[in-house]
């Protein structure tokens, strides 16, 4: 099998056919370069003792149908359909762990906002990622600030669609944060709440209860949240979703992002502040040593989240 070190495979899925890496490409002037209109997932697939394992692929296709809806972007293909380019495109580049890039963009050839027209194209791309923050982050935590930049307000992007555009605003906030010395921004709403990191929903954690921002917020409804949010009830914690305060950073026990890029990682310092006791607490390495037990297949999968990649698809057939 392919070694899971960073970097390009050899097959994209294109349409419902699966391509070589150099033959999926676009024209320049494809709306999506002018304009952004795309929508994507990121997913993970683990090697785990009984195979490749995608984690909730399902969950996964629906939200994107979910932001193609919101951005009426017509898209042929059903849920189990994605699913199975997904398992496809992890067979045919023979591995057993990767990331999966499922993205819908605006293509064609034409100039104008409007998309009237516009053909509407589907890939699935596997890439081969460890961690996104680092090794060091996800054992040792995070050194992160607050942003400068803000969470767009309610009423101008949909931030329950995982649209390209969005990201945007993430790129300058992930930047700005590098640029000073730190690994991740986490940013504000529009009203000035505690909302999320550039690419990972937060979690604060202050006298064994959890919070975490609301959907009003202006956060993208992660999917590995959901899991967090889970986890941590069927463990028996209290988790409130809620608005949180700047401040309310400062002084929690422990913080945490999670993702499907960013798994689950601590958060040691804010603004220069110690988290706590600027280590990893009790409760965060607990339930990261669930998820990754779970998604690792180490722990049992009591939740029906793994989709097995089979042996014939990671052959190649």
């Amino acid at each position: 099998m392919a070694t899971p070190t960073t970097g390009r495979t050899t097959k994209i899925w294109r349409n419902g056919q699966l391509i070589g890496w150099d033959e999926a490409t676009i024209h320049v002037i494809s709306h999506v370069v002018h304009y952004g209109s795309s929508v994507f997932e990121g997913v993970r697939c683990y090697e785990t003792p009984a195979g490749g394992a995608i984690f909730r692929a399902r969950e996964h296709m629906r939200r994107l149908i979910d932001s193609c809806k919101i951005y009426r972007m017509p898209i042929e293909y059903s849920v189990d359909d994605l699913v199975q380019a997904m398992v496809d495109t992890v067979g045919a580049n023979e591995l057993q762990e990767c990331y999966l890039r499922p993205v819908v963009i605006r293509g064609g050839e034409q100039m104008g906002v409007l998309p009237t027209g516009v053909p509407v194209e589907v890939f699935v791309i596997a890439w081969k990622w460890g961690t996104y923050l680092g090794a060091e982050a996800l054992e040792q935590g995070a050194d992160v600030c607050v942003s400068s930049w803000r969470r767009a307000a309610p009423d101008t992007f949909p931030a329950m669609a995982k649209a390209g555009g969005n990201y945007l605003n993430s790129q300058l906030s992930k930047m700005e944060a590098r640029q000073d010395g730190y690994i991740e921004g986490i940013m504000l709403d529009s009203f000035g709440y505690v909302s999320e990191g550039s690419g990972e929903n937060l979690f604060a954690v202050r006298d064994d209860v959890l919070y975490t921002a609301p959907l009003s917020a202006g956060i993208l409804q992660g999917i590995t949240r959901d899991s967090i949010i889970r986890i941590a009830r069927d463990f028996g914690y209290e988790v409130r979703e809620g608005l949180l305060p700047r401040e309310f950073l400062y002084v929690a026990d422990e913080l945490f992002f999670c993702g499907t890029a960013a798994e689950l990682t601590p958060i040691r310092s804010v603004d220069r502040i110690p988290v706590g006791s600027g280590k990893p607490g009790p409760i965060t390495r607990r339930i990261q040593q669930e998820y990754m037990g779970i998604v690792k297949g180490r722990v049992e999968d009591r939740y029906g989240w793994l989709t097995m990649v089979p042996e014939p698809a990671r052959s190649g057939r």
